[in-house]
């Protein structure tokens, strides 16, 4: 039976969000299943042998709430949502809270509430958010007391995509294709983990989990070169390690949405067993897709079960 941890929901506040992303009959089907939680998706998860999710706000969600009173009330009501929904069936649903990161202050009470109050197991924030026309990235230095109150906490916080704004998408230009999470989800998110870890954040708080999905955005494959260039010309970067030793200390990576046995192998080498987690993206992906996938994955049966469901019960602490 496995766990998996980037499944997501909606409020109606949210599901437009998501529209975007599907074809006008592709989305009836899809906005039923992000606003269903105890229905067909539990049929689902019985189908497949999920015995537990962790459930999220669907993306960007909060983040893309310039205005910051309602980014503040729309994170509360959603993880109030989320807490009464896991309370009716807590064997098979555990919750990741949505923070307001338009303010850091607020974001630490939210992550605090969340985790002592709601019991939830930690927090998944969609990427950099949103402020006025400009995108605000977690390292930077008012951040930082955020992320000091996350690794007292000792919770996993999420870094789940999202794309870059309007305003710096000219390398798509003619090219959408390659937006949403064909290519731009993932080279977002693995520029935003790699600010993370050169900015010194993990000296700092080097306790803190980071959690990345889709075996890593990439970044298991790149890191050597990022490391080996970063060696030659350094520029004054205030990271004391090399970006390799944080990826394999401080992130863990799922296998959201990338059902591929070579990544898989090379995220298990990059960053260790122990810190690969199995995850589906449902419902943006099909639990039969990722479960048939990764019963045949060419790995022992000892990885596959750290992977499908141990290393998420120490991380979360289910």
């Amino acid at each position: 039976m496995f766990i998996a941890l980037e499944e997501h929901f909606s409020l109606p506040d949210t599901l437009g969000n998501s529209e975007q992303y599907f074809t006008a009959d592709v989305w009836a089907t899809m906005k039923h299943r992000l606003l269903d939680i105890h229905e067909e998706r539990v049929a689902e998860m019985d189908r497949h042998g999920i015995e537990t999710m962790l459930l999220s706000l669907n993306a960007p969600g909060i983040q893309a709430m310039p205005d910051v009173n309602e980014a503040v009330e729309v994170a509360r009501r959603a993880n109030n949502y989320l807490a009464e929904q896991v309370a009716r069936n807590p064997r098979r649903f555990q919750a990741l809270a949505a923070l307001p990161m338009q303010d850091p202050e607020v974001a630490s009470k939210e992550l605090s509430r969340a985790v002592k109050d709601l019991r939830f197991r930690g927090a998944l924030v969609n990427g950099f958010t949103q402020i006025g026309d400009s995108a605000a990235y977690y390292d930077e230095p008012h951040y930082w007391p955020f992320w000091e109150t996350a690794e007292k906490l000792d919770v996993p916080f999420y870094l789940h995509p999202r794309e870059p704004l309007d305003n710096q998408r000219r390398i798509y230009e003619g090219h959408p294709w390659f937006l949403g999470s064909a290519w731009a989800f993932g080279a977002e998110t693995a520029m935003h983990a790699l600010r993370l870890m050169g900015s010194g954040l993990f000296d700092r708080y080097p306790r803190l989990k980071i959690i990345l999905g889709h075996l890593g955005e990439g970044l298991p494959y790149n890191i050597w070169r990022v490391d080996h260039r970063i060696s030659k010309t350094p520029r004054g970067i205030p990271a004391r390690k090399p970006m390799a030793e944080y990826l394999r200390e401080n992130f863990y990576l799922t296998t959201s949405g990338n059902f591929r046995t070579p990544t898989l192998l090379d995220a298990i080498a990059e960053a260790g067993v122990d810190r690969i987690l199995f995850s589906v993206d449902y419902p943006f992906e099909e639990l039969a897709e990722a479960v048939k996938w990764f019963k045949g994955a060419g790995i022992s049966e000892a990885d596959r079960l750290k992977i499908g469901s141990t290393n998420a019960e120490d991380l979360f602490k289910l």
